[in-house]
């Protein structure tokens, strides 16, 4: 039977949201290929964590539990996985596109010498040739290119966080484990973690639940500053559009959009952003879009729940004085 592999991406027992959205779609695949989606569990001490995979879609999980595994290294994290695909031979292979998977997933196609298509935010099943296609931004965002790997299995993917949603969870489910065994080395490692040093607080943009956005409609880096108060107060994050963040008003983590982030919040807020084709496949899977901007044909308002047509600024600055009024802080 053919098998989808969801690699689980995990730090101190916490699983990262991302592969929850993999096992997601990665069922789906499965069902397609008449096949079953598998978790790929690395780490030591990780058993705890095989009931919230099988809640959220796994048909079957593949642990190796190490010493040396309990953190992640490239080398020793490599050569697992490399040592499972080649035994159990899955038909695709999916990790996500954080900063840990883009590190993991160049290594594992080299060595299983298949293809790689990195950054994909869509994923389906060619119903002839059961192909995976693979579609990710392609020319800075300009197009979207569709990419197969016909001739070498697995077909791997690194996939954006946020681009697919995470399943409903099922309470009491349970199904096959496969406890693997492998033989590991700290030498092989060939790095040595000592500890972590405090990290700077970074821009969560895919997992906010609230995102106050500005494009080139709000005119210049001033502009971002009413925003950021607009989003402390909203307690989210401020976003951007690729304009904005080229005009070097913001930095490039808060870009959303095919060449950005890509973001499902609950509440995304536009302002003078015309809304282009580019952005709109960054944020269009949010559960509600309010859009300003003072030109009625402006695209984002075809996709927006709420369209108000009007000065950004006098709109923004009406909700935070609203906000505040009502004891916002």
């Amino acid at each position: 039977m053919k098998e989808v592999w969801i690699f689980i991406e995990q730090e101190d027992l916490n699983i990262h949201p991302v592969s929850f959205e993999l096992l997601g779609i990665g069922k789906k695949l499965a069902m397609n290929l008449d096949g079953k989606v598998a978790a790929l569990l690395l780490g030591s001490g990780v058993k705890p964590l095989l009931e919230e995979i099988f809640a959220y879609g796994a048909d079957k999980v593949y642990i190796l539990e190490h010493e040396v595994l309990r953190y992640y290294r490239h080398i020793p994290y490599v050569y697992a996985l490399t040592h499972l695909a080649k035994k159990y031979r899955p038909e695709i292979f999916l990790i996500g596109a954080t900063s840990l998977g883009r590190d993991l997933a160049g290594g594992v196609a080299t060595h299983l010498e298949t293809g790689l298509t990195a950054d994909v935010t869509e994923l389906s099943i060619d119903p002839d040739t059961k192909n995976l296609l693979m579609t990710r931004p392609a020319y800075g965002g300009n197009i979207m290119a569709t990419i197969i790997c016909p001739k070498h299995r697995p077909q791997m993917a690194t996939v954006r966080p946020r681009v697919f949603p995470i399943p409903e969870k099922r309470e009491g489910y349970f199904g096959e484990v496969v406890e693997e065994k492998i033989e590991l080395s700290e030498e092989m490692a060939g790095v040595e973690r000592l500890g972590f040093l405090p990290k700077e607080k970074t821009v969560n943009l895919e997992y906010a639940e609230v995102i106050v956005a500005g494009g080139r409609g709000i005119g210049g880096k001033e502009g971002f500053e009413i925003l950021r108060e607009l989003a402390r107060l909203l307690k989210g994050e401020v976003g951007a559009s690729r304009l904005a963040v080229e005009a070097g008003w913001i930095s490039y983590e808060h870009q959303v959009g095919q060449t950005g982030k890509t973001v499902r919040p609950k509440v995304y807020l536009a302002f003078g952003i015309s809304g282009a084709i580019q952005h709109r496949a960054g944020m269009q899977n949010s559960d509600c879009i309010i859009a300003v901007n003072t030109d009625p044909e402006a695209p984002i308002f075809k996709i927006a729940d709420l369209g108000i047509i009007g000065d950004w600024k006098e709109v923004a600055l009406a909700l935070i004085k609203a906000l505040k009024d009502r004891g916002a802080s």
